[in-house]
């Protein structure tokens, strides 16, 4: 009995202390994770996605790639940086889609540099597409604030007690454009501090291209490819047109920019007929802050400013090589002149499709008179394509191009305007053949197709120099996405 009651006490001896070292096991293992977990947690975001794997990840999720888990799980909060306010800073952007975008981007980047709390900007509701969207129609709020907190404190709106101080009187104004940071901290930051509030009215084109600080550049780089995402909403409609463009196999985008509001503010005609050429620049004087108002529009085609017609794209993409079957999706808003002036390339490009092609119309309903929330979709569908190819060089179509530089130097199609209307006046001129034409802009273009390159500097002259936003290389690796910094 003794014997048999001693190897009852040694078995549960053995098995108290199993179950000890399991439980210290499993402590000091929860130990690792945890301080894994913090050390990713505190790893710099400029970092966590450097040699393309963030790159890729976004461009998997524009793909409706992401995972249900992930889609379940809510995104881990980086730690909030902890600073003095020097005041609130409200900003009223100016422009489309694209423009507002590398607004938004600069916006953040002179509130962190200067230490203020940014109110969540407000969008243009009044320029030429007269759209009542909101900023949180368009972008997804909680993520852009959450995203950011490890930068600076944005804030949904004011406080109560400074919202009824600005209703009587707010300093309201423009930065001056294309400024260092030298410019804010000495003309603005004062103003802010004395004022609390202080309001942009304008926020296109506020940061210089170049001779900021790298930290800057990557902060700008980090708003555009990681802060500023578009609503669930969008984003899984957007990923529903990708989806559908990819079972098909590969396609182009084409950013065919011949809208009613281009050409009149640009004043180029060509192809125009003396009714349409009359109703542009008629529409042209009727808004003021279109400052150009006298325009020769065949000078200005000949020097490359303006968009290159339906028919000489259809033209263009002939040349380089694209074959009938290219399935072509048009990003763009209605196309001035209709189906008439879009014949030729239908005709050259059966397989010419549009979102209002591949979506029914009650999903496009809720986007009707909303010409950001639909050019949202487009910037996704540009994006993930597999050529991208802009007619004209405006702010889409540089955004975009930064964008796919961010997404692995994805091919973009950069057509040298002013060559290819020499060219295409001497083809149609019969002064070239077809085969010597397709020859000369296949040479034209060998080196335009978004491969990496540096940025182009003019010093005096920012409007001439390469934009930031379409090559941001400081912020890019090998492969695209956010270069390591030391």
């Amino acid at each position: 009995m003794v014997a048999v009651g001693g190897g009852g006490v040694g078995r549960r001896r053995r098995a108290w202390r199993w179950a000890m070292r399991a439980a210290a096991s499993a402590v000091v293992w929860m130990a690792v994770v945890q301080l894994a977990s913090i050390a990713g947690l505190f790893r710099p975001r400029v970092l966590a996605d450097c040699g393309g794997a963030g790159a890729a990840a976004g461009l998997a999720a524009l793909a409706g790639e992401d995972s249900g888990a992930a889609r379940l799980s809510p995104p881990t909060l980086v730690p909030k940086r902890i600073y003095r306010s020097n005041g609130y800073l409200q900003v009223t952007c100016n422009g489309g889609l694209n423009q507002m975008r590398a607004g938004i981007c600069d916006m953040v980047t002179i509130a962190r540099h200067l230490n203020l709390t940014l109110v969540v900007p407000e969008l243009d509701k009044r320029s030429f597409w007269a759209d009542p969207s909101d900023f949180g129609d368009i972008f997804y709020v909680d993520h852009f604030i959450n995203s950011l907190r490890d930068e600076l404190v944005i804030v949904k709106e004011l406080p109560s007690k400074l919202k009824l101080r600005t209703k009587r009187r707010l300093y309201s104004m423009p930065p001056v454009s294309w400024s260092n940071e030298t410019y804010y901290l000495k003309r603005i930051l004062p103003l802010a501090r004395k004022h609390k509030v202080i309001h942009f009215n304008k926020s296109d084109a506020r940061l210089a291209n170049n001779g900021l600080p790298v930290q800057l550049q990557m902060l700008r780089c980090r708003v555009n490819f990681e802060a500023l995402r578009f609503t669930p909403q969008i984003e899984a409609l957007g990923r529903k047109l990708i989806s559908t463009l990819q079972r098909s196999g590969q396609f182009v985008v084409l950013h065919l920019r011949y809208e009613m509001d281009m050409l009149s503010f640009s004043g180029c005609t060509h192809g125009c007929s003396d009714e349409e050429t009359e109703e542009l620049t008629r529409m042209r004087y009727a808004y003021p802050w279109w400052k150009e108002k006298e325009i020769d529009s065949e000078v200005k085609r000949l020097q490359g400013l303006c968009p290159l017609t339906p028919e000489e794209i259809t033209l263009v993409l002939k040349a380089i090589g694209f074959t009938k079957d290219t399935l072509i999706y048009i990003a763009s808003g209605e196309i001035y002149g209709g189906e008439r002036r879009l014949a030729a390339l239908k005709a050259a490009y059966p397989k010419l499709v549009r979102k209002e092609k591949l979506l029914s119309p009650d999903e496009l309903r809720p986007y009707q008179n909303h010409s950001t929330q639909m050019a949202a979709l487009d910037y996704m569908v540009s994006i993930a394509s597999d050529v991208f190819i802009p007619s004209y060089d405006g702010n889409m179509a540089r955004v975009v191009e930064g964008h796919r530089r961010y997404t692995g130097f994805r091919k973009t199609i950069l057509l040298d305007r002013k060559k290819l209307v020499e060219l295409l006046d001497l083809f149609q001129g019969g002064a070239l053949s077809w085969d010597e034409f397709s020859a000369a802009v296949k040479e034209a273009h060998q080196k335009r197709m978004g491969q990496p390159l540096e940025r182009r500097i003019i010093p005096g002259q920012p409007k001439e120099e390469d934009y930031f936003y379409a090559n941001p290389e400081e912020c890019l690796g090998s492969n695209g996405g956010l270069r390591a910094v030391s």
